[in-house]
């Protein structure tokens, strides 16, 4: 019989096996530049080149909060899943604090156009996480995006 010090703890054990964080936020970001010519359009024909600044840096401002969450949780992973517990809830609240402190830094600039800014914010957001829930493996057999089957076979 194992003692409770013999066994590891939850908080101190790592994740050693394949980091899917990467792989699924490579995903979104090539979904989120596909989609980003549509955005963008919409933004310039509503307000212009203001519009389309202001979603342009929306867009810029998601993709880079999708890629920096991925870095981070791989890295937590790898060190212990404590940590990674602590870098998904305060990274979020972090990475959230950093989108206000950018849209508070440009919002009194004359390209800024509030509303296409606030949507793309918003609607790119949850657009890109509802669109990759088609394409996330809830297996533990396969983390990351679902394999794809060849049809040849």
């Amino acid at each position: 019989m194992t003692t409770a010090a013999a066994r590891p703890s939850v908080l101190t054990s790592r994740d050693l096996g394949p980091a899917p964080e990467r792989q699924v936020a490579r995903d979104i970001l090539r979904n989120g530049l596909f989609a980003l010519p549509v955005a963008l359009l919409i933004g310039f024909i509503g307000w212009g080149t203001s519009g389309l600044g202001s979603v342009g840096f929306a867009a810029g401002l998601i993709l880079a909060n999708f890629w920096l969450a991925a870095v981070l949780l791989g890295w937590a992973a790898r060190i212990s899943l404590g940590l990674l517990m602590g870098v998904s809830l305060f990274g979020f609240l972090i990475r959230i604090g950093l989108i206000s402190v950018a849209v508070l830094a440009v919002r009194d600039q004359a390209w800024v156009e509030p509303v296409p800014l606030g949507v793309t914010l918003v609607v790119a957001h949850l657009g890109l996480l509802f669109w990759e829930t088609r394409f996330v493996s809830a297996s533990l057999a396969f983390p990351g995006l679902k394999p794809t089957t060849s049809e040849e076979s």
